[in-house]
């Protein structure tokens, strides 16, 4: 049996931290950017929250109407709100930033429908883990709508995921059999995180650690459970 690598024609890489600096990932994923787009010019996508909501107030950002604007108008006249344009970094590569928060009223829906089909534990989730799930599981629909309206059936895609914060979008996916690979990528475990943050010994008992238990004892089920679900889900 051999194995054929195939290059995908569309790339999608979301993260909470397109056009949005937090932390490391936002280094991680914008040095990178410009090889990304050496190999698949505007078919690499970053997706990200429209936490800044203004283009003036996001020094990352330049919104650019002319990109993908008859999908934009049918992705609005579905229900889906985005604002499409240039990531401010070398290559500056296409960035759709995603309105999540008119889909706060049917967060209780959307962590429902996890634990249904995935048993994602969200109770114990706080407003900001539950404000990362909306945003993930949006993200998803997004992904699902440019795919139905831009891609066809021939072309291959694949959505990269970062973090449990965009794990709802991956579980999104699998969930509608959306024809998309998925690829899950925690640039450091939940536990993994805490254990350190605790300043107790990671390698020298990491045989001897169960996560679910150790997340209860930490106080950090619901990341967790997010965590583990998409990569055990990811394709």
């Amino acid at each position: 049996m051999t194995e054929k690598l195939i290059k995908p024609d569309y790339l999608f890489e979301v993260s909470w931290e397109v056009c949005n600096k937090m932390g490391g990932i936002y280094t991680v994923i914008a040095t990178k950017a410009l090889f990304q787009k050496s190999q698949y010019g505007r078919h690499h996508i970053l997706i990200g929250p429209d936490v800044w909501m203004h283009t003036a107030s996001n020094p990352d950002f330049t919104e650019d109407q002319h990109l993908f604007r008859s999908w934009k108008v049918m992705a609005a006249r579905d229900g889906l709100l985005v604002r499409i344009g240039r990531w401010n970094i070398p290559g500056k590569p296409i960035a759709i930033l995603v309105d999540f928060k008119k889909f706060m009223p049917k967060q209780d829906d959307v962590l429902k429908r996890l634990w249904e089909d995935y048993e994602v534990d969200s109770i114990t989730g706080n407003w900001d883990y539950k404000e990362s799930v909306l945003f993930g599981y949006v993200t998803g629909m997004v992904i699902k709508h440019f795919v139905e309206n831009n891609v066809s059936a021939n072309e291959t895609v694949v959505a990269h995921f970062h973090e449990w914060q965009t794990g709802s979008g991956l579980l999104y996916l699998k969930s509608m059999k959306v024809p998309v690979a998925t690829v899950f990528t925690t640039h450091a475990t939940m536990i993994g995180r805490c254990i350190a943050g605790h300043n107790l010994p990671l390698y020298d008992n990491l045989k001897h650690y169960d996560g679910d238990e150790k997340a209860r004892e930490l106080g950090v089920v619901s990341r967790h459970s997010m965590e583990l679900k998409s990569a055990q889900n990811a394709d």
